[in-house]
Parts: structure tokens; sequence; C-alpha cells
């Protein structure tokens, strides 16, 4: 018996950068008083990736008008490609925030930036699509693209479920009580080249420990 599998596909720019929606890219909602966050081996702010919508429990959630609880809000170090560990869950150079979904903010951008440190080039929507019949994230991918007439590259990833790791098993565990962490999202570059996440050319993972509200972030190409 196959486990469903719920894709995130690229769907056009987000309406809007100030709702609390499951989005890659654009502007990042935190609490009020939330300080842009900074790389810890460069001392450079952090450039936004995604937002991803959870329940109560850590989950992310693939229904568009289910209520939420919690907010996924993910960063990586974009200063000095390939230079601070940003792929590394531990190094400080990336950064996976949960957030409560209320009193939500636009996060304060650090003055006399540049942008494109900041945010990727324009702010996608991510769109869930449910796969009942395949068995395993890559043949979900296909199965969608052939499905749809759409590119491969369109998919974002995946919500919830297995890694699909190009590399060895990372699964972390949380900080506070040591227990192995849950996949909350797993990402793809995206189909644009210009606006894409850099993982060179691999996947970002994002984990979360629900009882702890703690989140971790990395990559493998």
């Amino acid at each position: 018996m196959t486990t469903p599998i719920t894709l995130i596909t690229y769907a056009g720019a987000a309406s809007s950068q100030a709702a609390a929606v499951t989005r890659i890219g654009g502007v990042p909602l935190a609490g009020p008083g939330t300080a842009w966050p900074t790389c810890a081996e460069c001392a450079g702010p952090l450039k936004f990736l995604a937002q991803i919508r959870l329940d109560a429990s850590g989950s992310a959630l693939a229904v568009r008008g289910r209520p939420h609880t919690q907010l996924l809000v993910l960063f990586a170090c974009q200063n000095r490609p390939g230079s601070c560990q940003d792929w590394h869950p531990a190094s400080g150079a990336n950064l996976a925030l949960v957030v409560p979904a209320r009193g939500l903010r636009r996060i304060p951008r650090p003055r006399a930036v540049d942008g494109e440190k900041l945010f990727l080039g324009a702010a996608h929507a991510a769109e869930p699509q449910v796969l009942a019949d395949a068995a395993d994230y890559d043949g979900a991918r296909a199965a969608w693209a052939a499905r749809t007439g759409r590119r491969v590259n369109d998919v974002l990833g995946q919500l919830g479920g297995t890694p699909a790791w190009l590399q060895y098993d990372e699964t972390p565990a949380c900080r506070n009580c040591a227990e192995p962490m849950r996949l909350a999202v797993q990402l793809q570059e995206g189909p644009d080249p210009v606006t894409a996440m850099n993982f060179g050319t691999g996947r970002g993972y994002a984990f979360t420990c629900g009882p702890c509200a703690e989140a971790t972030f990395l990559w493998q190409c």
C-alpha cells in the first residue's frame, strides 16, 4: 500500500505577500519585534526562502482553507555562495523558525542592504497536489508532469511524507527533547533560475518537532 504524496507546485506570483499562506519567496512574516536574521559565519543578512503553514502538531497543511496555528519560516545565507555552510543544519548559516500564526507582520528589512541579498526575485505561490498512487517522491513528480503536461521543474517539493534524500539520511534530532524530527517540507529550486532558491541544484529539507515548536533546515545536492 502506497502512502499519498503531497506535492507543492509552481502556481505563478503570489496574490498577496502579506497573507499567512504556504509560499516560496516574497517577504517573510513573523511576530511583532522579530529582527531580520543574520548568518553566524559571515554576519550578513540571511535570504528569505519560504514560509509553510503548519498545524498545532508541526505538520504542514495541504488544504488551503483549513485553519492553521503556526508558520514555518525559512532563511539561508546567500552572501558568499559556497563559503558559508548554509547546507549544514548546525552552521548558523541558515534558520528555520516556527512562529504562531497570529499577529503576523512583515519582518523589517535591514537598512542599506541590497534587496537581492534578502529576497528571491519573485514570489511563487505553492499549490498542493495529492498523488495517492505514486511509489515515491520522484515517481510522483514524473506522474504529475505527465498528467498535467507541465514541466517536472514546476514541482517545488513536497509537504510532509518521507524525505527523498540525494545523499545519506540526515534526519535531525530535536535539540530540546532529542527525539527524531519530522519532515515538514522538502523543497526544489524551481523553474526560474533567476528567482530559484540556491541548493546547488539539490534539495532543501525542513524538519519540525511539534511538542517543542522547534525546526531545522538543511540541503543536499
